[in-house]
């Protein structure tokens, strides 16, 4: 019984499809990263921005007991204690003072976290369209192994380079 002759261009398809196979498992785990990484950075950013909240809640408190302050203040001739609610009043300003500050400080690290998410969710998307064109590579190339048609193979190689350009732009976002 004679062997069937191999012929060259099956050796270069079990090559191409190792290679697009190794890009397909190297986006799956890239683009895995980066989803849990944009997941991570807006679970901070929605915390920064409960913490953002729950400072211009306080900063309102202290706001509401100056103007209380200043209405009393008004009324000198009816109050004794103009020092003391002086000295009140200075209190609640440097309170609301540091309350702005620390508003304008945390906004800007949700506005960085959330700035990271929207980044790694780019990077994440590109790596799943890689990951859709190399499996469909991978897949037209195995039907082209059995049947023994070199046209369906070229044709899974000409996918196969799109997914490793989507592959590459996950890496590089250039698109």
């Amino acid at each position: 019984m004679a062997e069937d002759k191999k012929e060259k261009w099956v050796t270069y398809l079990s090559f191409t499809t190792v290679i697009i196979a190794v890009c397909a498992t190297l986006s799956t785990f890239k683009g895995g990263g980066y989803s849990t990484k944009s997941l991570l950075n807006q679970s901070l950013a929605s915390d920064q921005w409960n913490l953002y909240e729950a400072k211009s809640i306080k900063s309102y408190i202290y706001e509401m007991q100056k103007d209380n302050l200043e209405l009393q203040l008004s009324n000198a001739s009816l109050t004794a204690n103009k020092d003391t609610l002086q000295k009140h009043m200075d209190y609640y300003t440097g309170k609301i003072k540091k309350y702005a500050a620390d508003k304008d400080e945390i906004k800007k690290k949700a506005e960085g976290l959330e700035a990271t998410r929207d980044e790694c969710k780019s990077h994440s998307e590109r790596f799943g369209l890689a990951v859709i064109f190399l499996q469909i590579s991978i897949l037209l190339s195995s039907i082209s192994a059995l049947t023994k048609k070199k046209m369906l193979w070229m044709f899974s190689m000409a996918i196969g380079v799109v997914g490793i350009v989507y592959f590459i732009n996950g890496f590089l976002v250039f698109f």
